[in-house]
């Protein structure tokens, strides 16, 4: 059944005008599904006129099957004239209702309105060859041109000016689609964060916010979810930039996603851990011979020399910063073990490097090997890690961070191990 529904769905106007039979033929049940889905994409009235000659072929008329059958047309969604001149003297649909559509398009917002359209599962909608593109902002060949490694600071990007004179990039699909998906990848040739919102429009009138990242801070590769939405226009609006006051966007993409995710409050809840570079999350403090081991998926290979981040305790930290905010309620660390030492520490988290709260707090602990850390769910974007305490030496490290953690309930280890006699060495 689904197969027959994305396959409908692919071209739906030639196939409503070619296979007409086939559909006089579909049960009232069967008819009723396939037309009121927001992916069975085509004029209003032809989806009308398809119902009417289903009602004729099938002596429907005046029955509570072809009530159901007509609630899933979208009478609102037509034109003035093909509602008098087309569903009126048909005879199926009463004058009540057709003013009641005549309402709902003078009162209601058009972001509120039951729009269809093409859905394309894991095709990148903002591709020229569709049709699309940018229609505002500085720059312009830049942002669709499938390129997203070479950049510069003079080229492969597009851009506008932050201000309060409603800069902006907008970009024009080619078609109006159903799309939940977002990946946009923000200049990223240094440690810059950026803030920002999205809104989706089908008409470039009636805009409406699917996200925003104002309050936080972001950089490189952004990966956006939101609910489904017919859109046709895409506005996107930088409100900060830590280096400067332009917004500069190398590469978007949108489209249609069929995998699992969770939204809270409209952040991204993860189950994959996203403190990796591959999700554009980088170590900005801390001390390595790489800048970011500590988030390289390696808890195998390290030893007295390297394969570990650490600062000067008393006078440093380790600070993580994620690509954009997410909700997290867990973490996971190593703590350097290749002899008996014992380590003290707390964890911040911020979402805007200005504000902090401790939510872990190992200081009057002596820990060792992993660690797991758990506290209530928040949005986060910065992660602080603070060693108080080495028995070996003035040196805290950390060879491995992932959050949210990765553990399953037998892999969960005691945090406030007792503390053992140090060996020496020269970590």
């Amino acid at each position: 059944k689904e197969t027959c529904k994305s396959f409908i769905d692919k071209d739906v106007a030639p196939i409503l005008d070619s296979s007409i039979s086939r559909f006089l033929q579909l049960s009232p049940e069967g008819l009723q599904e396939i037309i009121e889905r927001d992916s069975f994409y085509a004029p209003e009235v032809h989806i009308f006129e398809t119902v009417l000659a289903w009602a004729q072929a099938n002596n429907m008329k005046g029955t509570s099957q072809l009530e159901d059958v007509l609630s899933a047309v979208r009478f609102e969604l037509m034109s003035i004239e093909d509602l008098c001149k087309i569903v009126r003297p048909s005879g199926l649909v009463s004058s009540e209702t057709i003013l009641d559509a005549l309402e709902r398009q003078t009162i209601l917002r058009d972001v509120c309105l039951k729009y269809r359209g093409t859905l394309n599962i894991n095709v990148n909608m903002a591709d020229p060859r569709f049709g699309t593109h940018v229609l505002q902002g500085e720059m312009k060949s830049a942002l669709l041109d499938g390129n997203s490694l070479n950049y510069d600071m003079e080229n492969g990007y597009t851009r506008h000016s932050i201000s309060d004179g409603g800069d902006s990039i907008i970009i024009k699909l080619g078609t109006q689609c159903v799309v939940n998906h977002i990946k946009m990848l923000l200049w990223d040739k240094d440690l810059r964060s950026y803030s920002y919102y999205i809104e989706v429009s089908v008409d470039q009138k009636d805009w409406v916010r699917v996200i925003d990242h104002t309050q936080f801070c972001c950089r490189s590769w952004q990966k956006l979810y939101f609910k489904p939405r017919v859109i046709n226009y895409v506005r996107i609006v930088g409100t900060h930039n830590s280096v400067n006051t332009v917004f500069h966007v190398v590469a978007f993409e949108i489209m249609f996603t069929n995998e699992t995710f969770t939204l809270v409050n409209g952040i991204m809840r993860p189950k994959h851990n996203i403190a990796t570079t591959k999700e554009s999350a980088s170590v900005i403090e801390g001390v390595c011979r790489s800048r970011n081991a500590l988030l390289d998926g390696n808890s195998k290979e390290y030893d007295w020399n390297k394969g570990y981040t650490c600062h000067q305790i008393g006078s440093g930290v380790i600070l993580v910063q994620l690509g954009q905010p997410y909700m997290l309620d867990s973490m996971r660390l190593l703590l350097w073990d290749c002899d008996a030492r014992s380590y003290s520490y707390y964890i911040e988290v911020s979402e805007n490097r200005r504000d902090w709260e401790i939510v872990w707090d190992m200081r009057e602990q002596f820990c060792q090997s992993w660690q797991l850390i758990t506290f209530s769910l928040r949005p986060v974007v910065f992660i602080k890690i603070v060693g108080t305490h080495n028995t070996a030496n003035e040196i805290f490290h950390c060879v491995h961070f992932e959050c949210p953690a990765q553990v399953n309930d037998t892999d969960m280890v005691d945090v406030s191990r007792s503390s053992l006699p140090s060996s020496e060495g020269g970590t």
